[in-house]
């Protein structure tokens, strides 16, 4: 547990349609209450790990039967899933999913929201994943984001315009062309004062000795 009172800055890689993302993000969630003193700031980045998926969404048992091999393979892995979520506060849904939505809108969605109320940006992203792993809303669906975002302290019609428009499409095209720049290819990535990388969904243990690595090395550059 970090005594620090230097600001911490975490960079997150995510994608609001990735399981072991919200399980990181709530062990992430955990790490950061555990911490004592300092200024905390979360920016959230994109990273569409299924970008080929029309904007309308695909089925999605025929995408996981098509992903892991068959019904009984999908079963086995959303049981494990289940299990690791209810360890960190989440309670997958899984079954009430019908829509493999592409998320190219929400991620522009929490892209606008940095902008514009940065403070209410965290609360966002959880209510994306909230909507669409525990209540299986389409988070590819104008209409759904632009709900969130007013249930979430945005102003609901002026994300709508914003989803509408093409704005932000070119700067999230330009943030993944980064990340696949530096070597990322998988979520939730976790980067601490741009120093101290951490991969996957680890437990929040894990993601509180690399902040305090990642203050030290602030402190002592």
């Amino acid at each position: 547990m970090s005594n620090l009172t230097e600001p911490l800055v975490v960079d997150v890689v995510s994608d609001v349609v990735c399981p072991w993302c919200y399980i990181g993000k709530r062990r992430l969630d955990a790490a950061l209450a555990a911490r004592t003193g300092g200024k905390t700031t979360v920016r959230w980045h994109p990273f569409q790990l299924n970008p080929d998926i029309p904007r309308g969404g695909t089925d999605r048992r025929s995408y996981l039967d098509q992903k892991f091999g068959g019904p009984e393979r999908v079963s086995e892995t959303q049981e494990r899933l289940e299990a690791t979520g209810r360890d960190a506060g989440v309670w997958f849904e899984f079954e009430r999913i019908e829509r493999q939505p592409n998320t190219l809108d929400a991620h522009r969605l929490i892209a606008w929201s940095q902008k514009v109320r940065p403070a209410l940006t965290h609360d966002l992203v959880e209510n994306l994943f909230r909507a669409y792993f525990t209540q299986g809303v389409d988070v590819g669906n104008i209409e759904e984001l632009a709900r969130i975002a007013g249930l979430s302290g945005f102003d609901a019609f002026r994300a709508k315009a914003l989803l509408t428009s093409d704005e932000g499409r070119a700067a999230i095209a330009a943030a993944e062309r980064r990340a696949h720049a530096l070597g990322v290819t998988g979520v939730p990535l976790f980067i601490f004062n741009q120093r101290v990388a951490v991969s996957g969904a680890q437990h929040a243990k894990v993601l509180r000795e690399a902040m305090t690595q990642s203050e030290v090395a602030t402190i002592t550059r």
